[in-house]
């Protein structure tokens, strides 16, 4: 029989993305593997979703990534208009046979609500278990709702009762690089990562500026990916846009340090863009200020070859090896040493530790876990 999955992407972003999303491009990552090992996939997510799947659910017409960080009585709304399209696409399908979830807290607390009439689920957990200690401290899937982890590290730190409702650790894959542009490396350090406070862009800025190195800052803030659209935005008094904790970091942190030279800020990047600044880096910097659980950019930066300089938090142990593959730093000192030093770590170590991060076997851990899944709830 053709095993069936509802692929939960949720409400913020398209899959894949235009440019920054993190969630979504693990998605258009699994998904095809999964189509290609004979899995009927139905995507559940955003009106302007182009990824190839087999049926679709798309409960709100528009992403609604740049209100993800808005206060929880603005935007708890989102989730739940969305969930309450999963929830009747599941009542009117009979055929789904588990549903794989990314949309954290409501997913499982909504599926779970449903018991029997829900299929099995299993959610990947992309996120800082610790900000939400509360729910998985004391929620109970009662052996329908079972979770994944994407590194030990992240496992390690989640409530008791988390971990013994999560049934196995699959690593972030990324799609390999569909040509080598064969570009030399150039000068540059990039920062890959919407400008938030835990990715730390001024402590990146700080450090190049230091250290002498350019620095490139691609990601979005607040879900502007434009740098002049956030200034017009800005200076036309949008109050709401300026409250924003993100857009409020930028300014008072990171804004003063960029100067259109030594340190810029290029925005949202995604396609062939993406691709020339990720080929060309010297090294990615990573100075996080979070316990990451998955680093998407780190293993796309060492699958082409380029180094990671960052702090020693969260997965980034157990993706950069030190000395090998980058370098992990305990003070913005260190990390000026380090920048002075990237140079000698070898291309060919970076593209060997990528090698087993591949998007074939991180579709296949899953379909192991959906097997233990659909057993388990059985």
């Amino acid at each position: 029989m053709t095993l069936t999955v509802l692929m939960n992407a949720g409400p913020w972003l398209p899959v894949p993305p235009t440019g920054y999303g993190g969630i979504e491009t693990i998605v258009a990552t699994l998904v095809p593997e999964l189509r290609r090992a004979g899995v009927r996939v139905v995507l559940a997510t955003v009106g302007p979703s182009t990824l190839p799947a087999d049926g679709y659910v798309r409960p709100l017409s528009e992403p609604r990534f740049a209100s993800v960080a808005a206060p929880y009585n603005q935007t708890s709304g989102v989730t739940h208009a969305h969930m309450h399209g999963v929830l009747a696409a599941l009542r009117d399908d009979q055929g789904i046979d588990l549903v794989h979830d990314h949309l954290e807290v409501v997913g499982p607390s909504m599926l779970a609500a449903m018991g029997d009439q829900a299929p099995p689920t299993l959610q990947t957990l992309h996120w800082d278990l610790r900000k939400h200690a509360d729910f998985y401290s004391t929620f109970d899937g009662r052996g329908r709702v079972r979770f994944a982890a994407v590194s030990q590290s992240q496992l390690d730190r989640a409530p008791d009762n988390l971990r013994r409702q999560t049934i196995g650790v699959v690593p972030l894959a990324v799609p390999l690089p569909t040509q080598d542009l064969h570009l030399e490396r150039q000068d540059h350090a990039l920062v890959l990562a919407r400008i938030t406070s835990d990715k730390a862009q001024d402590v990146a800025a700080r450090v190049c500026l230091a250290a002498g190195v350019p620095l490139v800052l691609a990601g979005p803030v607040a879900g502007i990916g434009d740098p002049e659209e956030l200034a017009r935005r800005l200076a036309e008094g949008d109050e709401q846009l300026a409250a924003h904790p993100d857009v409020r970091f930028y300014l008072e942190h990171v804004a003063p340090l960029v100067d259109g030279e030594q340190v810029r800020w290029v925005g949202g990047v995604a396609g062939p863009e993406k691709e020339r600044l990720l080929q060309s880096a010297r090294v990615l910097l990573t100075p996080n200020r979070w316990a990451e659980p998955g680093a998407t950019g780190v293993v796309e930066a060492l699958t082409r070859g380029v180094p990671v300089v960052g702090t020693p938090l969260g997965v980034l142990p157990s993706l950069v090896e030190h000395g090998v593959t980058g370098f992990l730093a305990d003070s913005e000192e260190q990390l000026v040493d380090f920048l002075g030093i990237v140079d000698k770590i070898d291309p060919a170590a970076c593209r060997a530790a990528a090698a087993p991060w591949t998007p074939e076997a991180m579709a296949r851990q899953y379909l192991d876990l959906y097997d233990v899944l659909l057993k388990g709830a059985a």
